[in-house]
């Protein structure tokens, strides 16, 4: 196609363009500077461009040649060699039928190079001339006027824009084409589009303009255009640009294939034949021409020193060349190894020996070999492992009756496992004494003193003792029973100081631990807790001190709020007979009653209301600790130093600090169903039994899982205590035993507690699958008093 002129060249007068053949083969056109029109000739279609044109057209004309004459008239522009040679061959290329192209001057070896040149020279010299005689052949008002001229102008332009407008095929995009390089209207770039969500605009274009958010109807529009619009199921919303988008068929085809995992692009073949980047071929010309170095030519001082080095072994004889090779035999004896001699090694272990043949293995062994019937019914009853033969001798007459072994290739096989599981490392065995492993603990008799026997039983009760308890004096003993009666006993002489009768079952009791007060409290029935003071068992100065203790909050004004527990005065028959001075309602029956140190406040637990409760005796106060539990209270405990207060569930032991009153810390015995806790008197260890046979200890500075969990019992365990003074504490279980252990804690935060087992106490009766339901340790000696099914209640010292 011709190409566009600039303006500024529309009415330049063109300067002639030399063309001179060069070594290149090129097409030499002459050219012409005048601008005018040339001669009208009658078989000849010719093109001008005359001076009506706008400046912004190109200004070339083209006088194609005649029959009659070599070479027309050409107005041409100032531009370079290569640019008018390009347009000669674009003007060539539309009308080349009626053109002839000029002769060219091509050059097919460097020998015709002057020749040419000179040809080259001659045919330009012709063509000047032949110039010079065209322009005197125009002359002015010739039969060829402008209106014929524009015609023509405006046909030729027509046709070649119709051939300029020949339209290129499309480019389509296919699987190899970038999709970063699409322009999108949005040129924000990868930024999240969060940051525009309070702006009126998404994103700038390409100009830095805003590009506004489109107007957004709500769901109800959104559902109807969706029902009015058959391309919905194909329309997706472009975030970026913030409007929908109509997939197309190649983007839902490529859609289908991701989801079905095929290859996204459709005409991709995944079996193409292989091409051969790497030939095989070896070429002939060297990839390098550099010359060889030196150093292949030159001998090398290093090759000769590694050849002197073998000659000197080969004339010490450490290298024999030529040596023939060991012929390794191609068949081996699996079976014995003696053919073949071994050099020592300390690793090497010979396969294991098959067993010799003894006299009973004979097909006629002596008769003392042989069984008689009463071995042969014993060896058949024997299991296989436990026979010390795999055979039974038999006797036969001759050696063809014997018949064909039946264990032969079980045998077989048996003994080629000896050889595959040989060992073919010796191993040193370690003579170590397994009781050498074990933890070296004290002997008991070093960890003594600790209750042993049975030294007292006190009769009295004839059903079950559910609940005992021991002064803090350690000369009178509590117990209570189901036979409905609760009795004070003399501890060194096993005399029944005082019964006390009921109309129910009896829970639980425990003194005061104050021994300035004579009192003790007890869970009786339905919910009902007493404050007892036993008549006529103490002097007259703690008689009065209890009376002052307990009666003083009957002096206390009633106050405003509504009443948990009412605290009631009994009758004064009860209080002079009885010595009942207190009684206190509950909802649900109270299954644990636990003191505090001072003997002030004391606690209930009654897990069927999960209900917990907090009395002082000296206002008759109550109070609930908790608002709302988590899980069934089974037990409660004081700390004995500070105001901590324990809690056990079924599954856990929370730990709460009274003063700021908030949870320390939560136990995690992994027990499924607790039954008991105490705490150690110095404060930082716990114990804690469960019905699932365990004794969990724990240290508080530890941990909050058990420091040792200790299996002693067959049974549930129904009670674990610490001895108040001595390194001692104990667990009774349904099992009949008291397990008794000594638990030393150390002053020393750096050694952990040493627990030992140290005796078994073994007396009580199991019945109704019970055993012992009670112990608790005498408050000053090492004895321990115990209460279990059979109806006895039991000191042991």
């Amino acid at each position: 196609m011709p190409k566009s002129n600039t303006a500024s060249k529309k009415n330049t007068p063109a300067k002639k363009a030399p063309t001179t053949a060069k070594s290149k083969p090129t097409t030499a056109t002459p050219q012409k500077k005048t601008p005018t029109t040339p001669r009208r000739q009658a078989p000849v279609a010719t093109t001008t461009t005359t001076s009506k044109k706008p400046a912004s057209k190109k200004r070339t004309v083209e006088q194609i040649e005649s029959d009659d004459e070599d070479l027309g008239d050409i107005a041409i522009d100032m531009r370079s060699s290569d640019e008018e040679d390009e347009e000669s061959d674009d003007d060539q290329s539309i009308d080349n039928s009626d053109v002839e192209a000029f002769p060219e001057v091509s050059i097919s070896s460097d020998e015709e190079e002057d020749e040419s040149e000179d040809e080259a020279i001659i045919d330009e010299d012709e063509e000047e001339e032949e110039e010079e005689e065209d322009e005197d052949d125009y002359m002015a008002g010739d039969s060829l006027d402008e209106a014929d001229l524009e015609e023509e102008d405006e046909q030729l332009a027509r046709n070649a824009g119709q051939q300029q407008r020949e339209k290129l095929p499309e480019i389509e995009a296919n699987y190899d084409s970038d999709s970063s390089t699409e322009e999108t209207e949005n040129t924000i770039g990868n930024v999240p589009l969060e940051w525009y969500k309070d702006l009126p605009h998404i994103g700038y274009d390409i100009d830095g303009k805003r590009v506004l958010k489109p107007a957004t109807g709500d769901e109800l529009e959104k559902f109807l255009s969706t029902m009015d619009d058959p391309d919905s199921w194909k329309t997706v919303r472009s975030d970026r640009e913030g409007k929908d988008v109509v997939l197309n068929d190649e983007e839902l085809d490529i859609i289908r294939r991701l989801q079905e995992g095929e290859i996204p692009d459709a005409g991709y073949n995944p079996y193409e034949p292989t091409v051969e980047f790497f030939t095989s071929k070896t070429e002939v010309m060297p990839l390098s021409a550099a010359p060889e170095p030196k150093r292949r030519f030159v001998p090398s001082k290093w090759e000769h020193k590694k050849i002197m080095k073998i000659v000197r072994a080969i004339r010490q004889g450490r290298i024999v060349p030529r040596k023939p090779k060991d012929e390794k035999p191609q068949f081996y004896n699996l079976w014995g190894d003696d053919d073949t001699p071994h050099k020592d090694h300390i690793m090497h272990i010979a396969a294991p020996k098959m067993k010799l043949p003894e006299h009973d293995e004979s097909y006629n062994p002596p008769a003392e070999y042989l069984p008689d019937e009463d071995e042969i019914k014993e060896w058949n009853e024997m299991d296989e492992e436990d026979r010390p033969k795999n055979y039974l001798p038999k006797k036969y007459k001759s050696l063809r009756h014997v018949p064909a072994y039946d264990r032969f290739i079980k045998e077989r096989f048996q003994r080629c496992l000896d050889l595959y599981l040989a060992p073919r490392v010796r191993k040193n065995r370690l003579n170590v004494d397994p009781d050498s492993l074990l933890p070296k603990l004290p002997s008991p008799k070093d960890l003594q003193p600790f209750p042993t026997r049975q030294a007292l039983s006190y009769e009295g009760h004839t059903a079950r003792i559910r609940c005992l308890s021991i002064h803090p004096s350690g000369l009178y003993a509590l117990s209570g029973s189901d036979d409905k009666t609760v009795r004070l006993w003399e501890v060194l002489t096993g005399r029944c100081l005082f019964t006390w009768h009921f109309e129910e079952v009896i829970h639980t009791l425990a003194w005061n631990p104050n021994s300035d007060v004579w009192l003790f409290s007890i869970s009786v029935g339905h919910g009902q807790v007493l404050l007892i003071s036993p008549p006529t068992l103490c002097a007259p100065e703690v008689a009065m001190a209890t009376d002052q203790f307990v009666k003083g909050g009957y002096t206390r004004p009633a106050g405003d709020g509504a009443v948990i527990i009412s605290w009631e005065k009994p009758t004064e028959s009860e209080e002079e007979k009885l010595g009942y001075k207190v009684r206190l309602q509950h909802k649900q029956a109270v299954k644990q009653i636990t003191w505090h140190r001072k003997g002030d406040y004391f606690a209930t637990v009654s897990p069927d209301a999960r209900a917990l409760y907090m009395h002082q005796t000296t206002k008759h106060l109550t109070q609930m600790p908790f608002k709302r539990l988590k899980g069934i209270v089974q037990k409660v405990a004081f700390h004995p130093i500070k105001p901590i207060f324990f809690v056990a569930t079924q599954m856990y032991v929370r730990v709460y600090d009274l003063m700021r009153q908030e949870l320390v810390k939560t136990l995690q015995p992994s027990m499924k169903w607790i039954s008991s806790i105490d705490v150690h008197p110095g404060g930082d260890n716990v114990i804690i039994g469960s019905y699932d046979k365990r004794v969990c200890w724990f240290d508080m500075d530890l941990s909050s899982r058990p420091y040792r969990s200790l299996r002693y019992h067959e049974k549930a365990v129904r009670q674990v205590v610490y001895h108040k003074r001595y390194p001692l504490f104990a667990s009774s279980s349904d099992d009949g035993t008291i397990q008794v252990f000594h638990g030393m804690v150390y002053n020393d935060l750096l050694q952990n507690p040493l627990i030992v087992p140290v005796k078994i106490l073994r007396g009580h009766e199991t019945k109704d699958a019970l055993g012992v339901l009670d112990i608790e340790f005498h408050p000053t000696q090492p004895w321990i008093f115990s209460s279990g099914a059979d109806g006895t209640l039991r000191l042991w010292t």
